[in-house]
């Protein structure tokens, strides 16, 4: 007997009318950086719970912050400037890699125009650190790229994990993405790699204003915070006995 497909869906909360809003991506990945940087993007733009993705795939955990309860996957959204934000708390194992690509496709892929990825690299020097370069889905995406003065990756690379899977989903769908890739701490939750993709590459393309003043000031209890949440995490899945996500300690990118 055949098992049923593994699925995810949207649930929207809110009703956020942005004109051709760009998406960005900020899932649990290498030095956490997108995570990081995403969630600064969300707060200081005061993006809307727009609403969230779930899924028998997704971890059963309930994240909360400030002592409520929320959804594990969310999308925050704001009309001015149009921008949309996917963020997780936790890393997602892949057997939700397709469920969350198909549902980003399926039931958001017409509220927005642009899709951006972030993800970190494992930095082979302290001086590399905050070095950023981009990756395309399309030519116009490519002019995009080298119109922000943003470092077109060269030669053969991979982008894995549950970036990899949303970016390839995107360039089946001829979705336009682009993927920028920052070096980052190859040990710890990297904020310096955070802040750096967000004022070189994040603000010329998505033309907002983001202070990073905090990334740099509250680097060490930023570090802390993600630390102790993927430490939680971890001991509740051991507690179920259940095998945790692969953890990002090796590269998402080969270059």
């Amino acid at each position: 007997m055949s098992q049923p497909t593994p699925t995810a869906t949207f649930k929207r909360y809110t009703d956020v009318q942005a004109d051709e809003p760009y998406l960005i991506e900020g899932l649990p990945g290498h030095g956490l950086v997108a995570a990081i940087a995403t969630d600064l993007v969300t707060r200081q733009l005061e993006l809307e719970h727009y609403g969230s993705i779930v899924s028998d795939e997704f971890p059963s955990v309930a994240p909360f912050k400030d002592g409520r309860v929320q959804d594990l996957v969310r999308v925050y959204a704001r009309a001015e400037p149009p921008v949309m934000t996917l963020q997780s708390d936790v890393a997602l194992p892949g057997r939700a890699f397709d469920p969350l690509a198909n549902c980003v496709l399926e039931d958001l892929a017409t509220e927005f125009e642009r899709v951006i990825f972030l993800t970190g690299a494992p930095a082979e020097n302290e001086a590399e650190i905050g070095d950023v370069f981009g990756v395309a889905t399309t030519d116009e995406v490519e002019s995009e790229l080298r119109a922000a003065d943003i470092r077109i990756a060269d030669g053969f690379g991979l982008v894995g994990g549950i970036t990899g899977a949303l970016v390839s989903a995107c360039h089946e769908a001829g979705v336009p993405a682009s993927v920028l890739v920052v070096k980052a701490n190859p040990f710890l939750p990297d904020p310096a790699a955070a802040q750096s993709v967000i004022e070189t590459a994040l603000e010329p393309l998505v033309d907002f204003d983001i202070d990073t003043t905090e990334l740099a000031e509250q680097a060490d209890e930023i570090r802390t915070q993600m630390e102790e949440i993927s430490r939680h995490y971890q001991q509740m899945m051991a507690a179920e006995r259940q095998e945790p996500p692969e953890e990002p300690t090796g590269p998402t990118m080969f270059q």
